[in-house]
């Protein structure tokens, strides 16, 4: 286990602006929107804020501000941000971020989960955060061999957890994280303390009575889910099926990058007329920095073949898993692109002790409402400590 500090060296910014100058721009359909992609005006601006205006330096030094460390679990390389609370009680926990997200979504929230005494919380909510980065994603790197999938990646995580020193830990994810975070829990069962999502999935289980009952907002729920899996799901099929194909274009051009992470952005945050609406520009162009810099679009995508039996595109419905066996909290953000039905999780796990639904808020939580973030956590902790 090293300490690791970004360095990105200048001759990698300057070659980024440069190609960033020489985009071949395609043409583009007028009066479209962004109903097929990112609109050619908006990109075009954006790109070149990104090329004249954007200060990675400074991103840079935030990353650098907290605590970073690389380390080798199971043959490959794990990249995570280690901060400790100044509470010694404080309850451990590891955050797992999804894609085309990165460590940079947590930012805003670190200081007041570890802190929060300094920043007009309760002590005793306090946690001590291990963010790692996905294998095969940003500082963590490409991924040495096939084969990394999410037991492989829950099992990387406890034993990252079990070097740390921590006994007893809690578990809090969205997207892929939240996928990671559930098989976590049902791996190292005697060691979670509880598992909080801010993303899931409750589809009915092909029952016709399960549709019996649902009120207009649920089966509108259930309406938000097809229209997902149905209109958003073709990057999970190019990603689990041609990562590689996909990847040159993405490691080749800053503005395909920025693109193919940008869109995602605007149809899973809580907005309508801009990402920046949502999450802040210099934000949104720091998480691509982090795919862009590392060359990560190829291994990234091949964690989708790795958990292809899963998607909303697999040939044939997954196997619901078991009963979560620890501790278990939701929280519901409105504009996020799939929303779970309560009934339909209560049957799935039985051990939901928090369950929390905002009236704003997207897919990035944390980016987003930083604010309602944190809230929800000390929340789930104390529901954590009301059953000890």
């Amino acid at each position: 286990m090293e300490p690791f500090r970004i360095n990105i060296p200048q001759a990698d910014l300057d070659d980024l602006r440069r190609r960033l100058a020489a985009t071949r721009w395609p043409s583009e359909l007028p009066g479209v929107g962004w109903s097929r992609g990112v609109p050619s005006a908006y990109l075009k601006e954006l790109a070149e804020y990104w090329r004249t205006e954007y200060d990675w330096r400074r991103a840079e030094a935030r990353l650098n501000s907290y605590p970073q460390f690389t380390t080798t679990v199971d043959g490959t390389n794990v990249h995570f941000l280690h901060v400790r609370s100044p509470e010694p009680d404080a309850l451990p926990m590891i955050m797992t971020h999804g894609w085309p997200s990165s460590v940079v979504e947590y930012l805003d929230v670190i200081e007041p989960l570890t802190n929060p005494r300094a920043h007009g919380g309760d002590p005793a909510d306090a946690y001590h955060l291990v963010i790692p980065s996905l294998p095969g994603f940003g500082f963590s790197g490409p991924t040495p061999e096939p084969g990394w999938n999410l037991p492989r990646v829950a099992g990387a995580w406890a034993e990252l957890m079990r070097s740390l020193g921590y006994d007893r830990y809690a578990v809090q994810g969205g997207d892929l994280g939240a996928w990671t975070g559930l098989t976590l829990s049902h791996l190292d069962i005697e060691h979670i303390a509880g598992t909080h999502v801010n993303f899931l999935i409750t589809p009915p289980s092909g029952d016709p009575a399960d549709l019996a009952g649902l009120d207009e907002s649920e089966l509108g729920r259930l309406g938000l889910l097809s229209r997902f899996s149905a209109e958003q799901t073709g990057y999970m099929k190019i990603q689990s099926t041609r990562p590689q194909t996909l990847a040159y274009g993405l490691t080749d051009s800053p503005v395909g990058q920025l693109a193919w992470i940008i869109e995602k952005f605007m149809a899973w945050a809580d907005t309508e007329k801009s990402p920046e609406d949502a999450v802040d520009r210099d934000r949104l162009l720091t998480n691509v920095m982090i795919y862009w810099l590392t060359a990560t679009a190829a291994s990234s995508g091949n964690f989708y073949v790795e958990v292809a039996d899963i998607l909303p595109t697999a040939p044939t419905p997954p196997t619901p898993p078991p009963p979560l066996p620890v501790p278990f909290g939701v929280a519901v953000y409105p504009a996020d692109a799939s929303l779970p039905i309560r009934r339909f999780a209560d049957r799935a796990f039985p051990n939901i002790v928090h369950w929390a639904e905002y009236d704003r808020g997207g897919h990035f939580a944390a980016l987003e409402e930083p604010d309602l973030f944190v809230s929800d956590l000390r929340a789930f902790n104390r529901a954590l400590r009301a059953r000890r």
